[in-house]
């Protein structure tokens, strides 16, 4: 076997690309059940448009975590600064998935927004703990496989709500399949019950204030202000387009005439093949690319198949091989540009701030789903769904020009070193 055959085995197959994998699928299940299962529910309850785009507003969490991430890096419960978060993120969100479906859309609909609020609020929390955790455990080398693999899984989680979820729907009461949904989080709790914690969690920030103070500045003087805000912009602009082209894609599947069994079994099924395909090939490729490279390679394919969702807008009467080659080329592109986007931000991390700088990144990366997305319903209505998802592939377009400086095609960023700057 060639020596680049066996890294490229040695890579594959390790214990911590299988943590990658439950890591990833705790972490979707939660999210997708807000942006596919809670519009679907809502949209079969006669609630209007403009009220479920609005409610990307409850993922809010998603934004600000970087609020309460020092908090995160600053304490540890009893499993462990990272272990003892991440149990405790996952037993409440067992609880309020179940929790959601004691409730009526048409009676409860704001209490059903507090709940989805608190929902991803513990998310968002569990995802400040996963990231470090999934941080520290990866070499630098296989930041681009791992965060891979993490993606993949991240977006097969999305098949339960999105697909198993749909279809009980269908046979189920509402309350039998929020609850079902909540028992796909026991994998999760399964495995930060085996791991064990990264050495690099065990000595955490010994001040709040320096929990607090020391990850910004450190991000700041690297390579100074200008820099550091061109890298925001570029994670805030990066997956804007798909972002909002995906924000309401169960209500516009309904509105073309697919039903809930039809958006389960056909477009979701073929995106399972289509991210594991995407993810495990993204994968590899970044072991030959390199993260920027891919981040080019990879983000034009996302902007394009942005482009699949216009086509299946004009056509009067799509049929489900039109559904399941829009949902195919979707996942393999998003696929793929999320997993060299999320390896880009953990190189990005500075190994003693992990978690604190991990959820300042992804909280930018997150702004997009909740304010811009909350716009979504009432542009469509402005717009029509063809115009939409065409805007939607102009506004990919900012975030590819700025990697000229955050990721240049022939060169590959250092990652910041093991110690902080004197």
């Amino acid at each position: 076997m060639s020596a680049s055959g066996q890294t490229l085995r040695e890579a594959l197959f390790n214990r911590r690309m299988l943590i990658c994998l439950f890591t990833g699928f705790s972490s979707g299940l939660p999210l997708y059940l807000l942006i596919n299962l809670v519009p679907a529910w809502l949209k079969t309850e006669q609630i209007d448009l403009k009220a479920i785009g609005l409610f990307a507003l409850v993922q809010l969490p998603y934004t600000w975590k970087f609020l309460w991430s020092p908090f995160i890096d600053r304490y540890a419960l009893p499993l462990g600064r990272r272990r003892g978060w991440m149990l405790a993120t996952q037993i409440a969100l067992l609880a309020s998935i179940t929790a959601l479906g004691a409730f009526s859309p048409g009676r409860d609909l704001w209490a059903i927004a507090y709940l989805a609020a608190a929902v991803a609020f513990f998310s968002a929390t569990q995802d400040i703990a996963l990231d470090a955790f999934r941080r520290e455990i990866l070499p630098d080398a296989e930041l681009g496989l791992g965060n891979a693999l993490h993606i993949n899984a991240y977006r097969i989680a999305g098949l339960v709500p999105g697909a198993l979820s749909l279809i009980l729907a269908d046979h189920l009461p509402w309350s039998s399949v929020f609850f079902i949904t909540a028992l796909f989080m026991l994998p999760g709790i399964a495995m930060t019950l085996l791991v064990g914690e990264p050495e690099l969690a065990k000595e955490g920030p010994k001040t709040l204030r320096e929990a607090v103070v020391e990850p910004f500045r450190e991000f700041v003087q690297r390579s100074g202000w200008a820099a550091a805000l061109t890298i925001l912009a570029f994670i805030f602009l990066y997956k804007l387009g798909d972002s909002m082209a995906t924000a309401l894609s169960t209500p516009f599947y309904l509105e073309k005439g697919f039903s809930k069994t039809d958006i389960g079994l056909i477009a979701k099924n073929v995106g399972l093949w289509a991210t594991v395909v995407g993810g495990l090939l993204g994968g590899i490729w970044m072991l030959k690319l390199g993260i920027n490279r891919a981040l080019w390679v990879f983000g034009v394919v996302q902007l394009v198949t942005i482009l699949g969702f216009a086509w299946l807008a004009s056509l009067p009467q799509p049929s489900g091989w039109d559904l399941g080659l829009v949902i195919g080329a979707e996942y393999l592109g998003v696929g793929l540009g999320t997993a060299a986007f999320v390896a880009f931000i953990a190189r990005a991390t500075h190994p003693p701030y992990t978690a604190t700088q991990f959820a300042l990144f992804t909280s930018f990366m997150a702004i997009p789903r909740t304010l811009i997305n909350a716009t979504t319903g009432w542009i469509v209505e402005q717009m029509g769904w063809l115009n939409f998802f065409l805007l939607c592939t102009v506004l990919a377009v900012p975030g590819m020009l700025l990697l000229l400086k955050v990721a240049p095609w022939r060169e590959e960023a250092p990652t910041p070193a093991k110690e902080p700057p004197a």
